[in-house]
């Protein structure tokens, strides 16, 4: 008899954690399992890429109404005569008026949004939160299963979330999976009542897909030395230091064109920087492409300028099509990266960022030594679903 999953997870829009949800659910035998999938919000570039064999659950009915301007969702609830979610979105509005910090202003709101949403009838023997905050919390609020699973896709203490109010729902947890073994040691080290609980599985990704994909063909300019990056437009990034970098890198002489895939709240804050430093010619946002990889294929460079990660795919796939790497000093880097072996590490600000990338320009015999033994490392992490199947018994 076939055992029944339960992921849920906020959104599909274009981030790591989505792209690797995306990846596991074309990975599990669906000979031995029956997924459901609920998504908070049925939306992003991923949703046409969840496998056939995946049901996707209604949207939870009271959620929206948090994802909407007070007035309207006030309004919204009285004409449905939802009352107590009307009050309920009213007292998380005053945390949303009043909590600064992002992160924590979504750990605080669960408690109302918890309170508006009803629980999935279903029984599943395992149910999986796969990101932290609200799809951990919805697990454990609004699912009844034999086994809960959560996961968090990043260094736990750079989240910048409250562990007092994680610490509850944490308790409750049969297993705390996380994507490296640096974030599972700041797991254990912040969460040492829960350290046993605390696993590691790599993010799944599959070479024989990338390069598949990689092939389709991209105009470019090849008299251009092409830098491309990839991730969400905010703080994590760092792409700001990719602008300073760059505005250095033209200083100097350098032919470069960089590209940067992804899209986020610091569109602005960048595009205005871009014009600042009169690199509208250079410096280009390209937004949200559902294939990345011919972009990262066709690059001389691929440089990820992260303030923190936890096991970057972005990175993984540019090695995956042998690209030489240039990564910043983040907490993880050393988990995917060796220094002149297979790519270089900079420190974490726009100058050693714009002097590895001078060296690489300026060096071809290490970036064909970093490219070759790129093509010599086991890169594909189909394996990592055996771990979950695991956490399943």
């Amino acid at each position: 008899m076939k055992k029944q999953l339960l992921f849920v997870m906020n959104n599909l829009t274009c981030g790591g954690a989505e792209k690797a949800l995306i990846s596991l659910l074309q990975t599990i035998d669906y000979s031995a399992y029956d997924v459901d999938l609920m998504l908070l919000r049925h939306k992003g570039m991923f949703m046409s890429s969840i496998p056939d064999q995946v049901r996707l659950l209604p949207e939870p009915d009271g959620y929206p109404y948090y994802d909407m301007p007070i007035k309207q969702a006030v309004i919204d609830c009285v004409k449905g005569g939802k009352w107590a979610t009307a009050i309920y979105r009213i007292q998380a509005g005053a945390i949303y008026k009043t909590e600064k910090d992002s992160i924590r202003c979504e750990q605080r709101v669960w408690k109302y949004i918890a309170k508006s949403m009803q629980s999935i009838p279903k029984f599943y023997d395992i149910a999986i939160g796969y990101l932290e905050k609200n799809p951990i919390y919805f697990c454990i609020d609004k699912v009844n299963a034999r086994k809960k699973i959560g996961f968090i896709h990043n260094d736990y203490d750079k989240l910048g979330m409250d562990p007092q109010l994680d610490a509850p729902y944490f308790a409750k947890l049969d297993h705390l999976v996380t994507v490296s073994e640096e974030c599972g040691n700041i797991l254990k080290s912040r969460f040492p009542k829960f350290k046993q609980k605390v696993e590691v599985m790599y993010n799944i990704v599959s070479p024989a897909t990338i390069e598949k994909m990689s092939m389709e063909p991209v105009e470019w300019d090849d008299q251009k030395i092409k830098l491309v990056s990839v991730g969400r437009l905010n703080h994590q990034k760092g792409f700001e230091l990719a602008v300073e970098s760059c505005k250095e890198l033209i200083k100097h002489g350098y032919p470069v064109k960089w590209f940067i895939i992804g899209e986020g709240e610091d569109r602005g804050k960048l595009e205005r920087l871009i014009s600042e430093y009169s690199l509208q010619d250079v410096f280009t946002l390209l937004g949200i492409k559902e294939n990345p990889y011919p972009y990262i294929k066709e690059a001389d460079i691929y440089v990820q300028p992260s303030r923190f990660e936890g096991k970057s795919i972005a990175i993984d796939e540019a090695k995956i099509l042998h690209k030489p790497i240039i990564v910043t000093n983040f907490n993880t880097a050393k988990d995917q990266i060796t220094d002149k072996q297979n790519g270089l590490i900079v420190e974490m600000n726009a100058q050693s960022v714009f002097e590895g990338i001078k060296t690489l320009i300026e060096d071809d015999k290490l970036r064909d030594r970093l490219s070759a033994n790129l093509s010599r490392e086991k890169l594909g992490t189909e394996a990592e679903i055996l771990k979950l199947y695991q956490l399943f018994t």
